[in-house]
């Protein structure tokens, strides 16, 4: 069988329609989009056609849309500059253990200048508590960001809840939707979200494109200077071939949204029903409803994850054990971490990420090599040997 790619969290191929959406820009109208000539003013024509494509989708007005070059900046914009521009009124942010790095690292780094940064827990199912945000609140609240749907675990928090928590209390709500957008429909205003960051190469776009929606009169500081693109909030050249991926890529998944959640959902239940079949002691990670229907986090008890993962890849199987920012980290997931799970069974985690072009016999195959991997693997594993000796004796009495 040829490659089997499961890893569609980290990123997706670029569609037929999108590459033939870009490719014109590349060689026909390559202007930049800042110049006032005819051909930069094309360029720029192709900007704005693709702004008003990504704010229809979201519900919003053009002028609210920036692009930026990833997910990770426009994140990264959003924490440091709501946090900066909003200084005088208090200087705490809430946020939670599961976010993106992204969004935590610029926490952490806004902890060192001064800043209070309250990050909330998670259930087993990967939901923050409703109950443990209200009493985080305090009058110095200027910021809550939680993501709208978790990209290691697919876990889709109460959005809508938690920004009218937010509004009540007159707090800015920013939510990291890149996992989300494109799946999900996203109404910017039925939602009350006041900044949104979504991003292309998830969705069968262009890698090195993302977006921030920050809605009009929220106060956000620029963080990238030099220029006055992107109406002077956002400096540097805009990828207009990638801008323009993007919006088709938007698109094209919001035409076909119900059709390819019905097609991943019939993926992941397969996967997951056979899996449970053939192979003992697994834990799924995340909400067993309230989920994207293409991720599926599979912990397999006592072996490392990594390990499965390189076994798996010798066989023409791509899979991830997370973030695929955080791959090259020893850390074990501080996603699947905050669900409680115990060391042994967190570090033997993997992420499989289905897309509309897999297959029932794609997952087939993917069953059995798993089967063998696992086994291969506890084989060696004294620690799944103690335990399934406990097991025993607990039966036995």
């Amino acid at each position: 069988m040829e490659k089997i790619y499961f890893d569609n969290a980290a990123t997706t191929p670029v569609s037929g329609e999108v590459l033939n959406a870009m490719l014109p820009v590349f060689t026909d109208k390559y202007g930049n989009s800042s110049s006032l000539h005819n051909i930069g003013r094309d360029a720029n024509n192709l900007i704005d056609q693709s702004r008003d494509t990504i704010a229809e989708l979201l519900n919003v007005s053009s002028n609210e849309i920036y692009f930026t070059s990833s997910g990770t900046e426009a994140n990264n914009w959003a924490i440091f500059g709501i946090a900066n521009a909003n200084r005088r009124k208090g200087n705490h942010i809430i946020t939670s253990k599961i976010e993106h790095h992204s969004v935590l690292s610029s926490c952490e780094k806004l902890e060192k200048s001064g800043f209070k940064v309250t990050y909330l827990n998670v259930d087993s199912n990967g939901l923050i508590s409703i109950a443990e945000l209200m009493h985080s609140i305090t009058s110095d609240t200027i910021l809550i960001s939680i993501i709208a749907a978790n990209n290691e675990i697919g876990t889709i928090q109460n959005i809508r809840t938690i920004s009218a928590i937010a509004h009540e209390k007159n707090i800015i709500f920013h939510t990291d939707a890149v996992q989300l957008f494109g799946h999900i429909e996203v109404d910017c205003q039925e939602l009350g979200i006041d900044a949104l960051t979504i991003s292309s190469h998830k969705i069968c776009g262009p890698k090195g494109c993302g977006a921030l929606y920050v809605r009009k009169g929220v106060l956000i500081d620029n963080f990238i200077v030099g220029g006055n693109q992107e109406r002077n909030k956002r400096a540097g050249t805009v990828n207009v071939p990638a801008v323009v991926g993007f919006a088709k890529a938007a698109e094209i998944a919001y035409r076909d949204i119900k059709a390819n959640n019905y097609k991943l959902k019939q993926l992941s239940d397969y996967f997951k029903n056979k899996l449970e079949a053939e192979i003992p002691d697994i834990i799924f990670n995340g909400h067993p409803r309230q989920r994207l229907p293409q991720i599926v986090s599979v912990s397999f008890s006592c072996v490392e994850g990594e390990s499965i993962l390189m076994l798996l890849d010798l066989q023409g199987i791509c899979v991830s054990t997370g973030s695929a920012c955080t791959s090259n980290s020893l850390e074990p997931s501080h996603v699947v971490s905050a669900l409680g799970l115990c060391y042994e069974d967190v570090q033997g985690t993997i992420r499989f990420s289905f897309s509309v072009n897999n297959t029932f016999e794609e997952i087939d195959f993917t069953i059995d090599a798993l089967k063998k991997s696992v086994t291969k693997l506890r084989d060696m594993s004294p620690i799944y040997k103690k335990r399934k000796r406990v097991k025993k004796c607990i039966v036995k009495k």
